[in-house]
């Protein structure tokens, strides 16, 4: 699962704006677009209202990722607007692309969609852009890049830019990254996205969990916010009769776990796209893995934690990935017992047990 912030509950439902979405909101008085498509930094806010502005128009809402789209999903009522979650936008062809942009967002995938946005736009369509950086240089060299004219408007609080698509672009970009890492004796080859966690390259505590984790054969094993695949796609190649259930939700995570388990010839191994950390029938894992985000004020770890005791059968093991060992050695007796930690080149892989029987000193997870 890629590093993202998860809102809380309040948080989900607020009527905040982010600064992005409403300095395109208050560009909508000047565009007659009938068909748009967009990308959100938040909840769909800004094709929400054009939806609303322009009821003949279709608007479709493009997230890769499963938990955002569902919370845009419910202050969607309007039938001409779609919210989806799919690893590519749609093909088009619309005459406006809209995408705010995050200035601490990620470079590779801002110019990857930038260049999707452009190919998805018919000859004379618009697309339309914005950032939070007031002193903004780095997007508009981005768009010069694909089209011939970019206005830019400074304002207080981010710079707005608007182009217009005049012929096909010359070069195509291709942004998936192919690489590969040996484990034990076994190379494993990744195939791996812009936005995806661990793209060009395994992360270090990905490199961890694979060093220390232990699996055995005929395990069913679990893994929690897979991202590009690397720690499923070793676990399902390490011994003989392992299944993998691997989950994200990130829905280019999943492609990119599905098409690692082809380029490795494992037919043993799924993928799911999945927001809740659910594993589907509880009581059924030899095996939990995962590599929590180190933000959130730690709801996702939280909630990989409860999706693994969940998932386990009694005695199963658990093992997490982290570099903040001290919140697992307070928080990890709540679900588990036999807690081990183990140091792994600047990491801690923590490893427990789900307890053989109901402890009624655990909570009732």
């Amino acid at each position: 699962m890629k590093p993202r912030r998860r809102a809380s509950q309040d948080e989900e439902y607020s009527p905040r704006i982010p600064v992005q979405e409403q300095l395109l909101i208050d560009l909508l008085p000047e565009l007659s677009p009938t068909r748009i498509l967009s990308t959100s930094v938040g909840r769909g806010q800004f094709a929400i209202a054009a939806s609303e502005r322009f009821p003949e128009a279709t608007v479709t809402c493009h997230f890769l990722d499963l938990f955002y789209k569902q919370s845009a999903e419910s202050m969607a009522t309007l039938t001409n607007l779609e919210v989806i979650c799919t690893p590519d936008f749609p093909a088009g062809p619309f005459d406006l692309v809209a995408i705010p942009v995050r200035s601490s967002g990620d470079a590779e995938l801002t110019r990857e969609r930038l260049q999707a946005g452009h190919v998805a736009l018919e000859i004379g369509g618009r697309l339309i852009s914005c950032t939070d950086n007031e002193e903004d240089t780095w997007l508009h060299a981005e768009l010069r890049k694909l089209f011939p004219k970019v206005t830019r408007r400074p304002l207080d609080n981010g710079v707005v830019y608007l182009a217009t698509k005049q012929e096909p672009l010359k070069k195509v970009k291709q942004f998936e990254c192919q690489f590969a890492f040996r484990d034990q004796s076994g190379l494993i080859q990744v195939l791996s996205r812009p936005g995806v966690f661990n793209h060009r390259a395994l992360d270090g505590g990905a490199r961890a969990l694979i060093k220390t984790m232990v699996v055995n054969p005929g395990d069913q094993v679990f893994e929690i916010g897979c991202g590009c695949g690397a720690v499923s796609l070793a676990a399902a190649a390490r011994a003989p009769g392992v299944n993998v259930l691997a989950v994200d939700s990130d829905c280019r995570a999943i492609q990119c776990t599905e098409r690692g388990a082809v380029l490795n010839q494992l037919t043993n191994l799924e993928a799911r796209l999945n927001c809740t950390g659910e594993a589907g029938i509880g009581d059924t894992y030899d095996l939990a893995l995962g590599n929590p985000p180190y933000f959130s004020q730690y709801q996702i770890a939280f909630l990989f934690l409860r999706a693994a005791h969940r998932a386990l059968k009694p005695g199963g093991r658990v093992m997490m990935v982290t570099k903040t060992p001290n919140w697992y050695d307070e928080h990890m007796p709540e679900y588990f017992t036999d807690i081990e930690m183990q140091s792994v080149s600047g990491y801690t892989v923590v490893s427990a047990r789900k307890p053989e029987r109901r402890d009624p000193r655990l909570l009732n997870r």
